[in-house]
């Protein structure tokens, strides 16, 4: 079989390799790849919006099934348009991505269908937005989210009425998202711990990926402003059977609704949570693996990814067992000093070649291949994903290779998977 995986980032790294490990993929190709990606995989230089190009790839080269990795052309509408063509495509419909696209959206969505989620006010307009601030305490924390994608940077966990009035005007005013931030939501703030569910679901049934923790801030103690995510781990020992029993409740009423609402939904479903009390909340909703979850999750998959993939397209995935390695998995982010703003690009890349392989994996986000050698090129560059028996263990392995790369102005977290040691249960 040939497989097109749409993007260029870790997760497609991961995605890409997890499938050349089946025995029924003969060719992989990424679009528009990155340098670890043509390596393994063949990189085609079609970018992730061109859909006339993507779909004309896939039917001069035989695809059998194209994987979307990133969001941008899912809110587009890549699926509607490969299947309007007859080719098969994992992913879903432009209208059922809106659960990411927009926030809006996906909160109306969970209200429908009593999904607990933070309250919550919608504003098309700054004046009421700052307005509705005015009811909030000096100090009261509030959050601010822009409606549409953001790469991850449009969530504003504000520490009082004027740094929530600040971010409003940040984005409403002053449009620093473009159009992300032309509605907004704000919402109730809720503290407690966060966890990731990533599921594999036909719209019909789903199935559960053992659940992850990110780092979602740029700094150590989870201060800075945020990213797309600094490192991952899996799975997170606070998933214990009852949160895990809350969890399902959860995932199940967001299939039911998918089902209620004729959404086409073929694909991975992200679910943010955040635990109050021992009670889950959604948070969001991401319509594709996340990054860099992926990278912490799918090296635990000890099923045929090409398998899964298939059961979804045929709305089988009910009659296929899928199993997980009975181990942890922390992923480290090397990021480009200066991220999530401005950075620069074009280092060499040193040290690959001493990373330990047996149970360590590099995933390339940002980086190019250029005579014979790896340059950084984006904003996270390098995910270092290690696997071992216990969360300790993987820890200690990861940050041992960690160490062993280099490149100009590196700099990643030292704190990776720090509240797993903190659970007892670990």
């Amino acid at each position: 079989m040939r497989v097109l995986i749409i993007g260029s980032g870790g997760r497609e790294h991961a995605i890409c390799r997890q499938f050349l490990k089946s025995s029924k993929i003969d060719k992989v190709y990424c679009a528009p790849g990155n340098g670890g990606t043509s390596q393994i995989a063949s990189n085609v230089d079609i970018s992730v919006d061109d859909f006339e190009g993507l779909a004309g790839f896939a039917e001069e080269n035989k695809i059998d099934f194209t994987f979307v990795g990133p969001e941008i052309p899912l809110s587009l509408g890549v699926v509607d348009y490969f299947e309007a063509k007859g080719l098969k495509i994992v992913g879903p419909s432009k209208r059922a991505a809106e659960l990411e696209s927009s926030k809006i959206y996906s909160k109306k969505f969970m209200q429908k269908y009593g999904i607990p989620t933070a309250q919550y006010n919608c504003f098309s307009n700054v004046r009421d937005a700052l307005k509705f601030l005015d009811n909030y305490g000096e100090t009261q924390r509030v959050v601010v989210k822009a409606d549409g994608l953001a790469a991850g940077k449009g969530v504003y966990v504000c520490n009082g009425r004027d740094e929530a009035k600040n971010s409003v005007n940040q984005l409403m005013n002053y449009r620093i998202l473009g159009s992300a931030g032309t509605n907004i939501i704000i919402e109730e703030y809720i503290h407690g711990p966060e966890l990731s569910y990533l599921v594999f679901t036909d719209g019909i049934s789903y199935s559960i990926m053992p659940a992850s923790q990110d780092h979602k801030r740029i700094n150590d103690n989870d201060k800075g402003p945020n990213t797309g995510g600094m490192g991952a781990y899996a799975p997170a020992p606070l998933a214990a059977n009852e949160l895990n029993r809350k969890a399902e409740e959860i995932i199940c009423k967001v299939v039911n609704g998918i089902k209620a609402e004729k959404l086409n939904y073929k694909g991975v479903l992200y679910i943010g949570l955040i635990i109050r009390d021992s009670s889950p909340y959604v948070l969001e909703f991401n319509c594709r693996f996340g990054d860099p979850e992926t990278q912490a999750v799918l090296p635990l998959l000890d099923t045929d990814l090409t398998d899964v993939c298939i059961a979804v397209l045929n709305k089988e995935l009910q009659s296929l067992k899928i199993n997980w390695k009975k181990e942890f998995s922390v992923c480290v982010v090397l990021a480009s000093n200066g991220y999530p703003e401005k950075f620069e690009t074009g280092f060499e890349i040193s040290g690959l070649e001493n990373i330990d392989g047996k149970d360590t994996i590099v995933f390339h986000a940002g980086t190019k291949f250029e005579h014979g050698k790896f340059f950084t090129s984006g904003g996270r560059v390098l995910g270092i994903t290690s696997k071992a028996n216990s969360i300790k263990a993987a820890i200690d392995r990861v940050y041992s290779n960690v160490r062993r790369v280099y490149f100009k102005n590196v700099y990643y977290r030292k704190d990776i998977a720090w509240r797993a040691l903190n659970e007892d249960r670990c």
